[in-house]
């Protein structure tokens, strides 16, 4: 179960304990903020996408949405999104719990500068019903984000 790598991962950071298990879905933007009390930007929403270099995760703001000229301007490519069952594979987390967090394969993680205007933000924990609250410095370090970016 992919929340159970998550807080194995977690765990280095003193911050397993920290994860936030509902008993509703938090599988959509919409669901984890009305679960979460908080407004839909502040899920950190972690997408993922196929380059010529291999899978990457980009995690951005939940009311944002991917600008194809921006990411081809720093990728070189079109965005093309992972099929579910691609994001299974390389990360071990299916759609709806998918986090930077407690991946299976290597893979490079950007975040977009539009989590930056908050002080806390809400990514998902590997399941459809988790989440925890990181600053931004701290979802930067757990996530070993490789840099930020601008995609949105």
């Amino acid at each position: 179960m992919s929340i159970e790598l998550v807080k194995e991962y977690l765990k280095k950071f003193n911050k397993d304990k920290d994860i936030i298990e509902l008993s509703k879905s938090t599988a959509t933007v919409t669901l984890a903020a009305q679960a979460l009390g908080v407004e839909e930007a502040r899920i950190a929403k972690t997408l993922s996408f196929k380059t010529h270099n291999g899978a990457i995760l980009i995690i951005t703001a939940g009311d944002k949405k991917i600008n194809n000229k921006k990411f081809k301007l720093i990728f070189g490519e079109k965005a093309k999104m992972l099929s579910p069952e691609e994001v299974l594979a390389y990360t071990g987390h299916n759609v709806g719990g998918v986090c930077p967090f407690g991946i299976i394969n290597p893979i490079k993680v950007y975040i977009d500068n539009s989590l930056k205007r908050f002080n806390t933000v809400f990514p998902a924990c590997g399941s459809s019903n988790s989440a925890i609250e990181l600053t931004c410095d701290e979802l930067e370090k757990l996530s070993n984000c490789l840099t930020w970016i601008d995609v949105c």
